[in-house]
């Protein structure tokens, strides 16, 4: 287990390594997954380029994306990336189907935003499709508020903030 290795009630959340590739990779193929991500699903290529990405996040934020595990099994990913765009620190999530419904996404994201700011991340935005209603609800039901909106590939974009040195 990882110094940032996370519990909550039901799951376990490690930082993404090398060993998680092959689950990694098939969570980013599964359009159910993956589709509404940024850039939609990814081939095998593009998820190794993320996984290095992932990892030197760790290297230089002290946070970066979790594998999200219930009983031991890969329900998804959460956590914070440098967003491509320039925006800044992003919380993201995504999870299997199978793994929807019972607030998991919502525990694992709250727990990652959470790790987020203690290691000193004071800002950290996250980017929701206005029609996506499943993540808007995950992001306000962490205390994330929208901030601001913008329109991509002819969708409408909500950008959502939680900024702990706004609250000093």
């Amino acid at each position: 287990m990882s110094l940032n290795t996370l519990r909550t009630a039901r799951l376990v959340l490690e930082p993404v390594s090398w060993r998680d590739m092959d689950d990694i990779a098939r969570l980013k193929s599964d359009g159910a997954a993956f589709g509404m991500m940024l850039g939609g699903v990814r081939n095998r290529q593009q998820a190794e380029e993320e996984m290095a990405s992932d990892i030197s996040c760790w290297a230089r934020h002290g946070s970066g994306i979790f594998a999200i595990r219930e009983n031991g099994r890969l329900a998804g990913i959460t956590g914070v990336h440098e967003r491509p765009d320039g925006r800044g620190m992003a919380l993201r999530f995504a999870i299997y189907p199978w793994a929807g419904g019972r607030g998991l996404a919502r525990e694992a994201a709250a727990a990652a935003l959470r790790q987020a700011h203690a290691a000193g991340i004071n800002r950290v935005i996250a980017i929701a499709r206005e029609t996506n209603i499943a993540s808007r609800k995950v992001l306000g039901g962490i205390g994330m508020r929208v901030c601001d909106q913008f329109e991509r590939d002819g969708h409408d974009m909500l950008v959502f903030e939680s900024d702990v040195s706004a609250a000093d």
